[in-house]
């Protein structure tokens, strides 16, 4: 089978793309707007960078309208945000979070999600994440226009929190404490409690 992707429709391709490019970790992103308003949002086309300067990425998708997601207009106008960690416990609350709610309308009040302040940007983090990346904004890369077009966001890791019961005996993070889960296509979701070690080839 040959995707020509240069027929098929935007929808047909996101589709294709969330179906195969798998699993995905999800940035569960809290913003605030210039006027004070809370706002959470779960995105799945998320990642770490480098860390030269530490710099993670997430993108956020235009709805069918083509409107700006509060998301995108909160760093626009902030440009702060932090990208909490999704562990299984919380994923309903996560997957709440992406109902289109009316603009300004907190998603920590109206599913009660509990919160915490951050300490080097404003907006609050998820108190209950096991991480959650405090990041400034390094830049915004546009891709596309209208409906399904992208707004890539890069993000200077400023400060981060670690729960302490996700810190094994080494005092690193324990994967299986971590407990987050990741995107498949569609509704699916995927736990990272089946693991498994490859050693990697010696690097000179």
């Amino acid at each position: 089978m040959i995707l020509d992707f240069t027929t098929l429709s935007p929808r047909d391709a996101y589709n294709w793309m969330a179906d195969a490019i798998t699993p995905r970790p999800i940035a569960w992103v809290s913003t605030i707007s210039a006027e004070g308003k809370h706002n959470l949002a779960p995105f799945s086309f998320f990642n770490g960078i480098t860390g030269n300067p530490p710099t993670l990425m997430f993108s956020a998708v235009a709805n069918r309208g083509g409107v700006k997601k509060d998301t995108v207009r909160n760093i626009e106008e902030t440009r702060e945000f932090v990208v909490n960690l999704v562990p299984h416990v919380l994923t309903e609350k996560m997957n709440a979070c992406a109902a289109l709610l009316p603009h300004g309308e907190s998603e920590f009040e109206a599913f009660g999600i509990d919160s915490a302040s951050s300490t080097r940007v404003a907006p609050p983090r998820v108190a209950d994440a096991p991480v959650a990346f405090e990041c400034v904004l390094h830049s915004i890369v546009a891709v596309g226009e209208g409906a399904g077009a992208a707004s890539v966001f890069f993000g200077r890791l400023v400060a981060a929190h670690v729960a302490d019961m996700v810190l094994g005996a080494d005092g690193k993070i324990d994967p299986a404490l971590l407990d987050t889960v990741g995107r498949l296509g569609g509704e699916n979701y995927v736990t990272t409690r089946d693991r498994f070690s490859v050693k990697r080839p010696d690097r000179k």
